[in-house]
Protein backbone atom coordinates (compact mmCIF):
# COMPACT_ATOMS: atom_id res chain seq x y z
CA UNK A 1 0.00 0.00 0.00
CA UNK A 2 2.86 1.95 0.33
CA UNK A 3 3.89 2.39 -3.28
CA UNK A 4 0.73 3.93 -4.65
CA UNK A 5 1.40 7.12 -1.46
CA UNK A 6 4.72 7.38 -3.18
CA UNK A 7 3.22 8.16 -6.71
CA UNK A 8 0.59 10.13 -5.75
CA UNK A 9 3.46 12.46 -4.06
CA UNK A 10 5.45 12.73 -6.81
CA UNK A 11 5.40 16.48 -8.08
CA UNK A 12 3.88 17.17 -11.55
CA UNK A 13 7.32 19.30 -12.87
CA UNK A 14 8.39 15.48 -12.32
CA UNK A 15 6.50 13.81 -14.19
CA UNK A 16 6.23 16.43 -17.12
CA UNK A 17 9.95 16.07 -17.53
CA UNK A 18 9.62 12.36 -17.40
CA UNK A 19 6.90 12.40 -20.55
CA UNK A 20 7.67 15.16 -22.27
CA UNK A 21 11.62 14.33 -22.42
CA UNK A 22 11.39 11.74 -25.14
CA UNK A 23 8.26 13.28 -26.81
CA UNK A 24 10.01 15.89 -27.45
CA UNK A 25 13.29 14.32 -28.60
CA UNK A 26 10.69 12.64 -30.99
CA UNK A 27 9.62 15.74 -32.32
CA UNK A 28 13.06 16.79 -32.78
CA UNK A 29 13.86 13.79 -34.53
CA UNK A 30 11.56 14.72 -37.05
CA UNK A 31 13.04 17.78 -38.48
CA UNK A 32 16.64 17.69 -37.23
CA UNK A 33 17.24 15.14 -40.52
CA UNK A 34 16.18 17.63 -42.83
CA UNK A 35 19.66 19.44 -42.50
CA UNK A 36 21.48 16.66 -42.68
CA UNK A 37 20.27 15.14 -45.85
CA UNK A 38 23.17 16.11 -48.28
CA UNK A 39 25.26 15.05 -45.83
CA UNK A 40 23.32 11.48 -45.58
CA UNK A 41 23.36 11.30 -49.31
CA UNK A 42 26.63 11.23 -49.86
CA UNK A 43 27.65 8.92 -46.97
CA UNK A 44 25.62 6.22 -48.73
CA UNK A 45 26.02 7.54 -52.42
CA UNK A 46 22.50 7.85 -53.01
CA UNK A 47 20.60 10.51 -54.65
CA UNK A 48 18.75 13.32 -52.82
CA UNK A 49 14.99 11.70 -53.94
CA UNK A 50 16.33 8.42 -52.51
CA UNK A 51 17.42 9.81 -49.41
CA UNK A 52 14.45 11.30 -48.72
CA UNK A 53 12.71 8.29 -47.71
CA UNK A 54 14.98 8.63 -44.52
CA UNK A 55 12.21 11.38 -43.53
CA UNK A 56 9.07 9.90 -45.16
CA UNK A 57 9.86 6.09 -43.60
CA UNK A 58 9.75 8.07 -40.33
CA UNK A 59 6.24 9.86 -41.30
CA UNK A 60 4.43 6.58 -42.60
CA UNK A 61 5.22 4.51 -39.48
CA UNK A 62 4.07 7.80 -36.99
CA UNK A 63 0.37 7.97 -38.84
CA UNK A 64 -0.07 4.23 -38.25
CA UNK A 65 1.20 4.53 -34.97
CA UNK A 66 -1.07 7.13 -34.20
CA UNK A 67 -4.05 5.58 -34.96
CA UNK A 68 -3.12 2.56 -33.22
CA UNK A 69 -2.06 4.45 -30.24
CA UNK A 70 -5.33 4.33 -28.24
CA UNK A 71 -5.79 0.69 -28.50
CA UNK A 72 -2.53 0.09 -27.74
CA UNK A 73 -2.55 1.53 -24.10
CA UNK A 74 -5.53 0.35 -23.23
CA UNK A 75 -4.46 -3.37 -24.23
CA UNK A 76 -0.64 -2.98 -22.87
CA UNK A 77 -1.61 -0.61 -19.75
CA UNK A 78 0.03 2.94 -20.09
CA UNK A 79 3.50 2.33 -18.53
CA UNK A 80 4.31 -0.70 -20.48
CA UNK A 81 3.32 0.91 -23.87
CA UNK A 82 5.58 4.25 -22.65
CA UNK A 83 8.80 1.73 -22.22
CA UNK A 84 8.27 -0.07 -25.07
CA UNK A 85 7.37 3.02 -27.41
CA UNK A 86 10.87 4.61 -25.74
CA UNK A 87 12.82 1.17 -26.08
CA UNK A 88 11.70 0.69 -29.61
CA UNK A 89 12.35 4.50 -30.77
CA UNK A 90 16.18 4.20 -29.12
CA UNK A 91 16.25 0.84 -30.76
CA UNK A 92 15.66 2.69 -34.40
CA UNK A 93 18.61 5.40 -32.93
CA UNK A 94 20.77 2.81 -32.40
CA UNK A 95 20.02 1.25 -35.99
CA UNK A 96 20.35 4.57 -37.62
CA UNK A 97 23.82 5.40 -35.62
CA UNK A 98 25.49 2.28 -37.23
CA UNK A 99 23.67 1.80 -40.61
CA UNK A 100 25.81 0.57 -43.11
CA UNK A 101 23.36 1.08 -45.87
CA UNK A 102 20.78 3.17 -47.00
CA UNK A 103 18.15 0.47 -46.65
CA UNK A 104 19.17 -0.14 -42.80
CA UNK A 105 18.80 3.54 -42.41
CA UNK A 106 15.72 3.73 -43.78
CA UNK A 107 14.71 0.78 -41.50
CA UNK A 108 16.00 2.51 -38.38
CA UNK A 109 14.13 5.64 -39.03
CA UNK A 110 10.71 3.59 -39.58
CA UNK A 111 11.10 1.65 -36.49
CA UNK A 112 12.26 5.10 -34.48
CA UNK A 113 8.57 6.35 -36.14
CA UNK A 114 7.22 3.30 -34.43
CA UNK A 115 8.32 4.09 -31.16
CA UNK A 116 8.22 8.33 -31.47
CA UNK A 117 4.40 8.21 -32.94
CA UNK A 118 2.15 7.78 -29.89
CA UNK A 119 4.43 9.66 -27.65
CA UNK A 120 2.55 12.67 -28.84
CA UNK A 121 -0.54 11.66 -28.09
CA UNK A 122 0.06 9.42 -25.14
CA UNK A 123 2.17 12.48 -23.41
CA UNK A 124 -1.36 14.42 -23.89
CA UNK A 125 -3.12 11.82 -22.01
CA UNK A 126 -0.02 11.34 -18.92
CA UNK A 127 -0.45 15.40 -18.35
CA UNK A 128 -3.80 16.03 -18.54
CA UNK A 129 -4.02 13.38 -15.67
CA UNK A 130 -1.38 14.35 -13.76
CA UNK A 131 -2.02 17.91 -13.61
CA UNK A 132 -4.84 19.18 -11.74
CA UNK A 133 -8.03 20.95 -13.03
CA UNK A 134 -6.96 24.45 -12.74
CA UNK A 135 -3.70 23.68 -14.18
CA UNK A 136 -4.93 21.73 -17.37
CA UNK A 137 -4.04 25.14 -19.25
CA UNK A 138 -0.29 25.15 -18.04
CA UNK A 139 -0.05 21.40 -18.87
CA UNK A 140 -1.03 21.92 -22.93
CA UNK A 141 1.49 24.94 -22.71
CA UNK A 142 4.06 22.80 -21.58
CA UNK A 143 3.06 20.45 -24.16
CA UNK A 144 2.63 22.86 -27.16
CA UNK A 145 5.92 24.37 -26.10
CA UNK A 146 8.49 21.24 -25.78
CA UNK A 147 6.80 19.69 -28.91
CA UNK A 148 6.32 22.86 -31.58
CA UNK A 149 9.73 24.73 -30.08
CA UNK A 150 11.52 21.06 -30.38
CA UNK A 151 10.62 20.75 -33.45
CA UNK A 152 11.21 24.12 -35.35
CA UNK A 153 14.62 23.43 -33.28
CA UNK A 154 15.63 20.53 -34.79
CA UNK A 155 17.15 21.94 -37.99
CA UNK A 156 19.12 24.10 -36.15
CA UNK A 157 20.46 21.64 -33.62
CA UNK A 158 21.05 19.39 -36.10
CA UNK A 159 22.97 21.39 -38.06
CA UNK A 160 25.24 21.71 -34.93
CA UNK A 161 25.99 18.66 -35.22
CA UNK A 162 26.57 17.71 -38.75
CA UNK A 163 28.45 20.65 -38.80
CA UNK A 164 31.01 19.96 -35.74
CA UNK A 165 30.69 16.22 -35.63
CA UNK A 166 29.20 14.12 -37.88
CA UNK A 167 25.41 13.34 -38.84
CA UNK A 168 25.29 10.28 -36.97
CA UNK A 169 25.20 12.13 -34.11
CA UNK A 170 21.53 13.58 -34.62
CA UNK A 171 20.65 9.59 -34.27
CA UNK A 172 23.16 8.57 -31.54
CA UNK A 173 22.06 11.05 -28.84
CA UNK A 174 19.02 9.58 -28.60
CA UNK A 175 20.34 6.54 -27.18
CA UNK A 176 21.28 8.29 -23.49
CA UNK A 177 18.05 10.53 -23.91
CA UNK A 178 16.07 7.32 -24.45
CA UNK A 179 17.76 5.40 -21.58
CA UNK A 180 17.65 8.24 -19.49
CA UNK A 181 13.61 8.47 -20.40
CA UNK A 182 13.01 4.57 -19.61
CA UNK A 183 14.51 5.14 -15.88
CA UNK A 184 12.40 8.54 -15.26
CA UNK A 185 9.17 6.88 -16.51
CA UNK A 186 9.99 3.80 -14.51
CA UNK A 187 9.39 5.84 -11.10
CA UNK A 188 7.62 8.35 -12.01
CA UNK A 189 4.58 7.82 -14.25
CA UNK A 190 1.60 6.20 -12.63
CA UNK A 191 0.64 2.99 -14.14
CA UNK A 192 -3.27 2.53 -15.67
CA UNK A 193 -3.84 -1.27 -16.30
CA UNK A 194 -4.75 -2.67 -19.39
CA UNK A 195 -8.58 -3.05 -19.54
CA UNK A 196 -10.06 -6.32 -18.71
CA UNK A 197 -12.48 -8.43 -20.51
CA UNK A 198 -13.24 -9.76 -24.57
CA UNK A 199 -12.89 -6.16 -26.23
CA UNK A 200 -13.36 -6.18 -30.20
CA UNK A 201 -10.60 -5.27 -32.43
CA UNK A 202 -10.54 -4.15 -35.78
CA UNK A 203 -8.26 -6.20 -36.88
CA UNK A 204 -9.54 -5.75 -40.85
CA UNK A 205 -9.14 -1.83 -40.53
CA UNK A 206 -5.66 -1.91 -39.17
CA UNK A 207 -4.33 -3.90 -41.95
CA UNK A 208 -6.13 -2.02 -44.21
CA UNK A 209 -4.23 1.18 -42.91
CA UNK A 210 -1.14 -0.17 -43.24
CA UNK A 211 -1.35 -1.61 -46.57
CA UNK A 212 -2.71 1.67 -47.91
CA UNK A 213 -0.41 3.50 -46.35
CA UNK A 214 3.22 1.48 -47.39
CA UNK A 215 1.95 1.43 -50.82
CA UNK A 216 1.32 5.05 -51.16
CA UNK A 217 4.46 5.66 -49.57
CA UNK A 218 6.03 3.60 -52.01
CA UNK A 219 4.32 4.85 -55.18
CA UNK A 220 5.47 8.41 -53.86
CA UNK A 221 8.59 7.81 -53.51
CA UNK A 222 9.62 5.34 -56.16
CA UNK A 223 7.26 6.70 -58.58
CA UNK A 224 10.24 9.95 -60.18
CA UNK A 225 12.25 7.49 -59.87
CA UNK A 226 10.94 5.24 -62.27
CA UNK A 227 9.06 7.62 -64.41
CA UNK A 228 6.08 7.49 -62.35
CA UNK A 229 3.34 6.09 -64.96
CA UNK A 230 5.10 4.32 -67.55
CA UNK A 231 6.45 2.27 -65.06
CA UNK A 232 4.00 -0.86 -64.44
CA UNK A 233 4.77 -1.85 -60.84
CA UNK A 234 4.38 1.89 -60.01
CA UNK A 235 0.93 1.76 -61.96
CA UNK A 236 -0.23 -1.64 -60.00
CA UNK A 237 0.95 -0.49 -56.81
CA UNK A 238 -0.88 2.89 -56.94
CA UNK A 239 -3.84 0.80 -58.25
CA UNK A 240 -3.80 -1.36 -54.98
CA UNK A 241 -3.22 1.83 -52.85
CA UNK A 242 -6.62 3.48 -54.28
CA UNK A 243 -8.36 -0.11 -53.78
CA UNK A 244 -6.93 -0.26 -50.14
CA UNK A 245 -8.25 3.07 -49.19
CA UNK A 246 -11.72 2.81 -50.61
CA UNK A 247 -12.20 -0.68 -48.62
CA UNK A 248 -10.57 1.17 -45.69
CA UNK A 249 -13.00 4.30 -45.73
CA UNK A 250 -16.34 2.05 -46.73
CA UNK A 251 -15.16 -0.61 -44.06
CA UNK A 252 -14.32 1.85 -41.04
CA UNK A 253 -17.94 3.71 -42.12
CA UNK A 254 -19.70 0.57 -42.03
CA UNK A 255 -18.03 -1.32 -39.00
CA UNK A 256 -19.77 -0.64 -35.36
CA UNK A 257 -16.04 -1.67 -33.83
CA UNK A 258 -13.69 0.48 -36.09
CA UNK A 259 -10.66 2.14 -34.65
CA UNK A 260 -10.95 5.52 -37.30
CA UNK A 261 -14.52 6.97 -36.29
CA UNK A 262 -14.71 8.50 -40.20
CA UNK A 263 -18.09 9.43 -39.33
CA UNK A 264 -16.68 12.18 -36.82
CA UNK A 265 -16.17 14.03 -40.17
CA UNK A 266 -20.08 14.81 -40.53
CA UNK A 267 -19.33 17.25 -37.69
CA UNK A 268 -18.47 20.74 -39.87
CA UNK A 269 -16.30 21.75 -37.81
CA UNK A 270 -14.09 18.84 -37.00
CA UNK A 271 -14.36 18.67 -41.08
CA UNK A 272 -12.67 21.87 -42.03
CA UNK A 273 -10.48 22.59 -38.73
CA UNK A 274 -8.78 19.18 -39.89
CA UNK A 275 -8.28 20.46 -43.33
CA UNK A 276 -6.89 23.96 -42.23
CA UNK A 277 -4.45 21.80 -39.54
CA UNK A 278 -3.84 19.47 -42.17
CA UNK A 279 -2.87 22.33 -44.42
CA UNK A 280 -0.50 24.04 -42.25
CA UNK A 281 1.23 21.33 -41.53
CA UNK A 282 1.81 20.69 -44.98
CA UNK A 283 3.46 24.24 -45.45
CA UNK A 284 5.26 24.41 -42.62
CA UNK A 285 7.07 20.99 -42.71
CA UNK A 286 7.66 22.25 -46.81
CA UNK A 287 9.16 25.25 -45.82
CA UNK A 288 11.28 23.44 -43.25
CA UNK A 289 12.12 20.22 -45.64
CA UNK A 290 12.78 22.44 -48.84
CA UNK A 291 14.60 25.41 -47.20
CA UNK A 292 17.71 23.40 -45.61
CA UNK A 293 18.23 21.69 -49.21
CA UNK A 294 18.11 24.65 -50.84
CA UNK A 295 20.47 26.89 -48.74
CA UNK A 296 22.66 23.95 -48.79
CA UNK A 297 22.57 22.43 -52.63
CA UNK A 298 21.86 25.63 -53.93
CA UNK A 299 23.35 28.29 -52.15
CA UNK A 300 26.50 26.71 -50.21
CA UNK A 301 25.24 26.90 -46.76
CA UNK A 302 26.72 25.10 -44.17
CA UNK A 303 24.48 22.41 -42.30
CA UNK A 304 24.93 24.56 -39.26
CA UNK A 305 24.24 27.89 -41.08
CA UNK A 306 21.31 27.09 -43.07
CA UNK A 307 19.92 25.80 -39.54
CA UNK A 308 20.41 29.05 -37.89
CA UNK A 309 18.23 30.64 -40.19
CA UNK A 310 15.36 28.61 -38.98
CA UNK A 311 16.52 29.33 -35.38
CA UNK A 312 14.57 32.74 -35.46
CA UNK A 313 11.10 30.63 -36.15
CA UNK A 314 11.44 29.20 -32.61
CA UNK A 315 11.48 33.18 -31.38
CA UNK A 316 8.39 34.23 -33.17
CA UNK A 317 6.83 30.91 -32.14
CA UNK A 318 7.46 31.57 -28.02
CA UNK A 319 6.66 35.36 -28.48
CA UNK A 320 3.19 34.34 -30.24
CA UNK A 321 2.62 31.92 -27.60
CA UNK A 322 2.46 34.26 -25.08
CA UNK A 323 0.43 36.64 -27.34
CA UNK A 324 -2.28 34.64 -28.60
CA UNK A 325 -4.36 34.36 -25.26
CA UNK A 326 -4.75 37.88 -25.30
CA UNK A 327 -5.72 37.85 -29.14
CA UNK A 328 -8.59 35.58 -29.00
CA UNK A 329 -9.79 37.07 -26.60
CA UNK A 330 -10.14 40.54 -28.49
CA UNK A 331 -10.64 39.10 -31.87
CA UNK A 332 -12.66 36.54 -33.49
CA UNK A 333 -10.74 32.87 -33.72
CA UNK A 334 -11.84 32.80 -37.79
CA UNK A 335 -10.08 35.93 -38.63
CA UNK A 336 -6.96 35.00 -36.50
CA UNK A 337 -7.11 32.38 -38.43
CA UNK A 338 -6.99 33.70 -42.04
CA UNK A 339 -4.58 36.36 -40.91
CA UNK A 340 -2.21 33.49 -39.71
CA UNK A 341 -2.85 31.92 -43.30
CA UNK A 342 -1.87 35.41 -44.93
CA UNK A 343 1.43 35.19 -43.23
CA UNK A 344 2.05 31.55 -44.26
CA UNK A 345 1.50 32.74 -47.55
CA UNK A 346 3.01 35.81 -47.90
CA UNK A 347 6.15 34.46 -45.99
CA UNK A 348 6.34 31.40 -48.34
CA UNK A 349 6.56 33.73 -51.41
CA UNK A 350 9.10 35.80 -49.74
CA UNK A 351 11.19 32.50 -50.61
CA UNK A 352 10.60 32.74 -54.81
CA UNK A 353 12.46 36.03 -54.90
CA UNK A 354 16.01 34.33 -53.95
CA UNK A 355 18.61 34.45 -55.65
CA UNK A 356 21.81 32.77 -55.84
CA UNK A 357 23.49 35.95 -53.98
CA UNK A 358 20.61 36.09 -52.16
CA UNK A 359 21.69 37.28 -48.28
CA UNK A 360 21.63 35.36 -45.20
CA UNK A 361 19.09 38.22 -43.71
CA UNK A 362 16.60 37.94 -46.60
CA UNK A 363 15.97 33.91 -46.31
CA UNK A 364 15.65 34.64 -42.51
CA UNK A 365 13.06 37.23 -42.13
CA UNK A 366 10.56 34.79 -44.07
CA UNK A 367 11.25 31.96 -40.84
CA UNK A 368 10.20 34.87 -38.75
CA UNK A 369 6.80 35.31 -40.49
CA UNK A 370 6.05 31.74 -40.40
CA UNK A 371 6.46 31.41 -36.73
CA UNK A 372 3.77 34.50 -36.33
CA UNK A 373 1.49 32.55 -38.64
CA UNK A 374 2.16 29.13 -37.16
CA UNK A 375 1.10 30.12 -33.74
CA UNK A 376 -2.41 32.68 -35.25
CA UNK A 377 -3.28 29.17 -37.19
CA UNK A 378 -2.86 25.84 -34.73
CA UNK A 379 -3.78 27.82 -31.43
CA UNK A 380 -7.34 28.66 -32.58
CA UNK A 381 -7.58 25.89 -35.03
CA UNK A 382 -7.03 23.80 -31.88
CA UNK A 383 -9.87 25.01 -29.86
CA UNK A 384 -12.59 24.88 -32.95
CA UNK A 385 -11.79 21.71 -34.52
CA UNK A 386 -12.54 19.22 -31.33
CA UNK A 387 -14.63 22.16 -29.38
CA UNK A 388 -18.07 20.80 -31.40
CA UNK A 389 -17.04 16.96 -30.76
CA UNK A 390 -18.98 14.90 -27.76
CA UNK A 391 -16.59 14.31 -24.89
CA UNK A 392 -17.02 10.62 -25.48
CA UNK A 393 -15.27 11.14 -29.06
CA UNK A 394 -12.60 13.62 -28.12
CA UNK A 395 -9.84 11.08 -28.03
CA UNK A 396 -10.79 9.22 -31.17
CA UNK A 397 -11.20 13.07 -32.96
CA UNK A 398 -7.55 14.05 -31.68
CA UNK A 399 -6.31 10.57 -32.95
CA UNK A 400 -7.73 10.99 -36.10
CA UNK A 401 -7.01 14.62 -36.36
CA UNK A 402 -3.67 14.10 -35.43
CA UNK A 403 -3.33 11.16 -37.96
CA UNK A 404 -4.33 13.50 -41.11
CA UNK A 405 -1.70 16.17 -40.45
CA UNK A 406 0.57 13.01 -40.38
CA UNK A 407 -0.30 11.75 -43.54
CA UNK A 408 -0.36 15.04 -45.30
CA UNK A 409 3.06 15.97 -44.39
CA UNK A 410 4.59 12.82 -45.67
CA UNK A 411 2.77 13.22 -49.20
CA UNK A 412 3.34 16.80 -49.21
CA UNK A 413 7.80 15.77 -48.70
CA UNK A 414 7.16 13.37 -51.63
CA UNK A 415 5.37 15.92 -53.88
CA UNK A 416 7.97 18.36 -52.80
CA UNK A 417 10.83 16.50 -53.70
CA UNK A 418 9.36 15.35 -57.23
CA UNK A 419 8.69 19.43 -58.14
CA UNK A 420 11.86 20.12 -57.79
CA UNK A 421 13.08 17.04 -59.62
CA UNK A 422 10.81 17.65 -62.58
CA UNK A 423 10.67 21.55 -62.83
CA UNK A 424 14.65 21.25 -62.74
CA UNK A 425 14.64 19.04 -65.77
CA UNK A 426 11.85 21.26 -67.32
CA UNK A 427 13.84 24.48 -67.25
CA UNK A 428 16.73 23.18 -67.98
CA UNK A 429 15.58 22.52 -71.19
CA UNK A 430 14.44 25.91 -71.17
CA UNK A 431 17.73 27.21 -70.58
CA UNK A 432 19.46 25.47 -72.23
CA UNK A 433 18.56 27.67 -75.65
CA UNK A 434 20.48 30.10 -74.34
CA UNK A 435 23.58 28.29 -74.67
CA UNK A 436 23.99 29.24 -78.18
CA UNK A 437 26.67 29.85 -80.49
CA UNK A 438 24.28 32.09 -82.06
CA UNK A 439 23.44 34.35 -78.98
CA UNK A 440 25.52 37.05 -78.72
CA UNK A 441 25.12 37.50 -75.02
CA UNK A 442 26.14 34.44 -74.52
CA UNK A 443 29.47 34.61 -77.13
CA UNK A 444 30.92 37.35 -75.15
CA UNK A 445 30.20 35.61 -71.78
CA UNK A 446 32.24 33.06 -73.04
CA UNK A 447 35.08 34.74 -73.97
CA UNK A 448 35.57 36.76 -71.37
CA UNK A 449 35.29 32.76 -69.06
CA UNK A 450 37.49 32.00 -71.64
CA UNK A 451 40.34 34.46 -71.27
CA UNK A 452 40.39 34.76 -67.38
CA UNK A 453 40.98 30.67 -67.74
CA UNK A 454 43.68 31.19 -70.29
CA UNK A 455 46.22 32.50 -67.53
CA UNK A 456 48.72 29.42 -67.18
CA UNK A 457 46.66 27.01 -69.71
CA UNK A 458 45.93 26.52 -73.36
CA UNK A 459 43.25 28.02 -75.07
CA UNK A 460 41.70 24.46 -75.87
CA UNK A 461 41.57 23.46 -72.24
CA UNK A 462 40.41 27.27 -71.52
CA UNK A 463 37.33 26.93 -73.92
CA UNK A 464 36.84 23.15 -72.50
CA UNK A 465 36.63 25.09 -68.86
CA UNK A 466 34.16 27.43 -69.95
CA UNK A 467 32.13 25.42 -71.33
CA UNK A 468 32.14 23.46 -68.01
CA UNK A 469 31.24 26.44 -66.25
CA UNK A 470 28.04 27.47 -68.24
CA UNK A 471 27.05 24.14 -67.83
CA UNK A 472 27.33 24.22 -63.89
CA UNK A 473 25.66 27.76 -63.97
CA UNK A 474 22.60 26.30 -66.01
CA UNK A 475 22.03 23.22 -63.71
CA UNK A 476 22.87 25.85 -60.68
CA UNK A 477 20.05 28.43 -61.99
CA UNK A 478 18.01 25.21 -63.39
CA UNK A 479 17.71 23.81 -60.00
CA UNK A 480 16.93 27.72 -57.95
CA UNK A 481 14.14 28.00 -60.26
CA UNK A 482 12.73 24.74 -59.42
CA UNK A 483 12.65 25.60 -55.65
CA UNK A 484 11.19 28.64 -56.61
CA UNK A 485 8.51 26.95 -58.18
CA UNK A 486 7.68 24.68 -55.25
CA UNK A 487 7.81 27.41 -53.00
CA UNK A 488 4.94 29.20 -54.63
CA UNK A 489 2.53 26.56 -55.02
CA UNK A 490 2.83 25.86 -51.00
CA UNK A 491 1.86 29.77 -51.53
CA UNK A 492 -0.49 29.20 -53.66
CA UNK A 493 -1.51 26.86 -51.25
CA UNK A 494 -2.16 29.10 -48.16
CA UNK A 495 -3.58 31.77 -49.82
CA UNK A 496 -6.67 29.50 -51.39
CA UNK A 497 -7.19 28.32 -48.11
CA UNK A 498 -7.93 32.08 -46.28
CA UNK A 499 -11.52 32.08 -46.69
CA UNK A 500 -11.89 28.37 -45.28
CA UNK A 501 -12.16 29.01 -41.23
CA UNK A 502 -14.83 31.45 -42.02
CA UNK A 503 -17.13 28.78 -42.75
CA UNK A 504 -16.47 27.19 -39.04
CA UNK A 505 -18.74 27.37 -36.27
CA UNK A 506 -17.55 29.80 -33.49
CA UNK A 507 -20.51 29.81 -31.07
CA UNK A 508 -18.51 26.92 -29.09
CA UNK A 509 -16.27 29.65 -27.60
CA UNK A 510 -19.25 31.24 -25.67
CA UNK A 511 -20.06 28.19 -24.15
Amino acid sequence: MSIPEVKKKVPVWLIAISILMPTSFSAMATTATNVAIPHISGYFAATADEAKWIVTSYMIANACLIMLSGWLEHTLGRKRFIKICITIFTLGALICTLAPSLNIMVLGRFIQGVGGGPMTPISQTVLLSAFPPEKKGLAMSLFGLAVMVCAILGPSFGGFLVDNLNWHYIYSINIPVGILSFILISRYIEDVKPEKGKKHIDFVGMTALILWLLSMQIVLDKGQQYNWFDSGWICWLAGFSLVTLSFLIVWEIENKNSFIKIRLFKDRNFLIGTIISTAVSMVIFTTMFLAPQFLQNVLGYTALLSGYTLAPRVISCVLMLFAIPYLMKIYDSKLLIAVGFFFLGFATFMFTNVNLSVSFFYVTMPNILLGVGVILTFIPISALALGTLPKESLADGASLHNFCKTVGVAIVVSMSSTIVARHSQIHQNYLVDNLSNFNLVFQQKMAGWTHTFMSGASSTFAQHKANAFAYKQMIAQATLMSYIDAFAIVALLAFVLIPLPFLMNTDIEEK
